[in-house]
């Protein structure tokens, strides 16, 4: 892809937990502060360095991001024809100069996958990515230690991360993907799933879903080691014949309000949760 670049360089951030961007990426993506705010810290051994890099690329129609070993990735469709990429570079090192100089190595290529190299093998950074894509779009992402959120995009869309919560807000088409630690979050929209399907899941983290009143799909959700609640008489567990908390079923397989696509929603350590809202909501 051919970008233009325009760095913004900014003072930094907060603790390490939030550098590494493990859980980073709040639920549908609204966050209480910013992307890359100027907050600075300092913990007597390390001092950080942040700074805010923005490029434009080509819509090509797909997009695949690598957030590396530290990042997490937020993705939304809007009504626009190229991407937008804002490239958060966290560093921390003994001094000042040193945070600097890490983030002086950093490249972020845009050419196939959008992902960050340190030419000098450096360690003490990180990189997250708040990216605003086409809505028709296929997108790619992994993570190692750090969330992953789409929003409004209409496509293939796989993803995969080890140590991040998921949060899928308005997303349709094909979506598959999962996550080892962390939960998820799914906001369905509309009357019905537009395209294949749905199939997420986590295996140690939580799992919240919000369908509106009237929405109609083939939904699946569960869990193995977990409670399970929802305020949806469709998607409530048969009760079992006897009372006892570990012998109560925690998996729904139905056709809500006629079927249609499957959308599924798993997890295997972790609660269930089940909202519906209504449509002025």
């Amino acid at each position: 892809m051919t970008t233009k670049f325009r760095n913004l360089p900014l003072l930094t951030v907060a603790l390490l937990t939030l550098i590494l961007g493990i859980g980073a990426v709040s639920a549908f993506g609204n966050t209480a502060k910013g992307f890359c705010d100027n907050d600075n810290w300092s913990n007597g051994d390390n001092v950080s360095f942040k700074e805010l890099r923005e490029m434009t690329a080509p819509g090509d129609g797909s997009i695949s991001v690598d957030g590396r070993q530290n990042g997490g990735i937020s993705i939304r469709g809007e009504n626009r024809s190229d991407v937008l990429i804002r490239a958060c570079v966290q560093t921390w090192g003994k001094t000042d100069d040193a945070a600097k100089s890490i983030a002086s190595n950093i490249k972020i290529s845009t050419s196939g996958t959008i992902q960050a190299e340190n030419s000098s093998g450096d360690k003490g950074w990180s990189v997250s990515y708040e990216i605003s894509v086409p809505r028709a779009s296929n997108v790619d992402l992994t993570a190692h230690n750090g969330g992953l959120s789409v929003k409004g995009v209409d496509g293939s869309i796989n993803f995969t991360t080890m140590n991040g919560g998921v949060n899928l807000d308005g997303v349709a088409g094909t979506v598959k993907g999962r996550t080892t630690n962390g939960g998820i979050n799914v906001r369905l929209v509309g009357s019905s799933w537009k395209g294949t399907g749905l199939d997420v899941q986590t295996t140690n983290g939580g799992v919240n879903i919000i369908v509106p009143e009237n929405f109609a799909a083939r939904v699946e959700a569960g869990t193995t080691n977990g409670g399970f609640t929802s305020d949806i008489v469709g998607l409530q567990p048969e009760k079992s014949d006897d009372n006892k908390y570990y012998q109560r079923k925690t998996r729904v397989n139905t056709d809500l309000n006629g079927g249609g696509p499957l959308v599924r929603i798993m997890t295997t350590n972790g609660g269930v949760r089940i909202n519906m809202i209504s449509e002025k909501d």
